[in-house]
């Protein structure tokens, strides 16, 4: 478990979090329009009179949003509900053009759940999950543009979200992280949502409230809302925390408010005081029928379920022998796990694992680039440690080797036979040359045989420059150490 505690000269506090996460589905129309959900198309192009809140427009549930949605909760270990019934949430504002919100409100259609997340002790912490409803976005407001008025795009009114609730599981602002990356992580899996906090099709509030450490109670919290990105979220926490102990210690009372984070002076600042559940008259949808799912229709999108990390992640250690670390560094992302597969199969996963998260993350760092648009390809990475595996070249040539195929993209195998790389194995040859070295330097191989046996190094590091670095390193100590003795 994470420790985070809080410690002045009053006394240790303990943080309490729990998150709210916002999920925009993935689903060529909204939830309740025929309306697109591109991203990025200009300004209020994909509005339906349905999301502009014209009169008289009635929602048509998206059964594909239903399809997704039960698919995430499935992903997340919970429970399915099959009864499920949407409500109306009323509060005003700009961008919400039917001055409501169609949520689910009583009866959810994913109840309690759970999720294994992975710290950095090496130990990993359960959080539950308390539900999973779907619901329509707002739209956005855009303030920027001129000094005096805001402006609204409703492109992203009525796009469907899943909006996962956290218990209050969380202690440390790093658990909120692993959890936040975990989840991200499950949902480019399921292929539900793409995760991309910095378009803002993933979103999350976070509550925040302290204890002094060793106290059970649960005392007031705040929500930051909308917060963009999961260094973000750690910020949140950490900083909302400290300001509450900080309050409570000078004597004062926190009140239940909503607040916004601001990361360039990392702090929060009230937005409103906390509404109530009553203060949003809830109440049910009457244009909606109650969703009732069928036993076929849940046992359907079970089976259309792929391996998810953890069980990819374990399969990884168990039958290829990754460590824990480097199963979880590539099992993290769904396309650099497939990426592994491809390249480690019928080799050594554990050489490849070694390419893979050192060179080869390396380049497409360096490049910019998604792992789809890598000029190495899966195969010809396995080809390279195959060169390595059978002493074709050194790993030293194969450095040298991958820095052309990242350039060109070219098979490993042509580079190596089109440059002379292959590596020397004939004892002759190299004996050769390490007979040339030890007449040439009478000094040191006195000195070695003196007792300064860490000239060794010196020895193989000369050969190797005289061999253009083709001779075979392992070969070379062996014969080094029968001629010095």
């Amino acid at each position: 478990m994470a420790e985070y505690i809080i410690e002045t000269e009053k006394g240790k506090w303990e943080v309490i979090c729990g998150l709210e996460i916002h999920c925009q589905i993935i689903s060529k129309s909204k939830i309740f329009s025929g309306a697109s959900t591109e991203f990025g198309d200009d300004v209020n192009e994909n509005v339906s009179f349905v999301d502009a809140g014209m009169p008289g427009m009635l929602p048509t549930l998206n059964m594909e949003c239903v399809h997704q949605a039960v698919k995430t909760g499935l992903g997340l270990n919970a429970v399915i509900n099959k009864y499920s019934e949407f409500s109306r949430k009323n509060y005003f504002y700009a961008d919400l053009p039917q001055g409501y919100q169609i949520t689910q409100f009583v009866h959810p259609i994913v109840g309690e759940g759970a999720i294994d997340i992975d710290l950095a002790d090496g130990t990993t912490k359960t959080i539950r999950i308390e539900r999973m409803h779907i619901e329509q976005d707002a739209g956005k407001s855009i303030h920027d543009i001129d000094p005096k008025k805001s402006f609204i795009d409703l492109n992203r009114a009525g796009v469907g979200l899943m909006e996962i609730v956290t218990k209050p599981d969380f202690r440390a602002p790093e658990e909120a992280g692993a959890f936040l990356r975990k989840l991200r992580s499950i949902l480019r899996y399921l292929g539900t949502c793409d995760g991309n906090m910095d378009e803002g099709s993933m979103r999350c509030d976070v509550n925040v409230s302290v204890r002094p450490l060793g106290s059970d109670e649960f005392r007031t919290r705040c929500e930051m809302k909308n917060v963009n990105s999961v260094k973000f979220v750690m910020q949140a926490i950490e900083s909302e925390a400290k300001r509450h102990v900080e309050v409570y210690e000078n004597g004062g009372e926190i009140c239940q408010e909503t607040r916004q984070f601001d990361p360039v002076t990392l702090s929060t600042k009230v937005m409103r005081k906390k509404e109530f559940a009553h203060d949003y008259r809830y109440f049910p949808e009457p244009d909606l029928p109650p969703l009732i799912l069928s036993d076929d229709f849940i046992a359907k999108i079970k089976n259309e379920l792929i391996e998810l990390p953890d069980a990819k992640k374990a399969r990884f250690v168990n039958e290829l022998g990754l460590t824990a670390y480097d199963a979880m560094v590539i099992c993290e992302n769904k396309e650099v796990a497939l990426f592994f597969e491809k390249a480690a199969a019928g080799r050594d996963a554990k050489k490849v694992a070694n390419w893979l998260m050192g060179d080869f993350f390396a380049m497409l760092n360096k490049k910019n680039l998604e792992i789809k648009d890598s000029p190495v390809s899966a195969e010809n990475l396995g080809k390279l440690v195959d060169l390595i595996s059978k002493d074709v070249i050194s790993g030293k040539i194969a450095k040298d080797v991958f820095e052309i195929m990242a350039e060109t993209g070219e098979n490993p195998e042509e580079i190596v036979e089109k440059k002379g790389l292959k590596q020397v194995t004939d004892t002759s040859a190299i004996e050769a040359i390490i007979d040339t070295v030890i007449a040439a330097n009478p000094d040191n191989v006195a000195s070695y045989k003196a007792g300064k046996v860490n000239l060794m190094g010196w020895f193989v590091g000369q050969v190797m420059k005289q061999s253009q670095g083709k001779a075979n390193p392992a070969m070379v100590n062996k014969l080094l150490q029968e001629k010095l003795g």
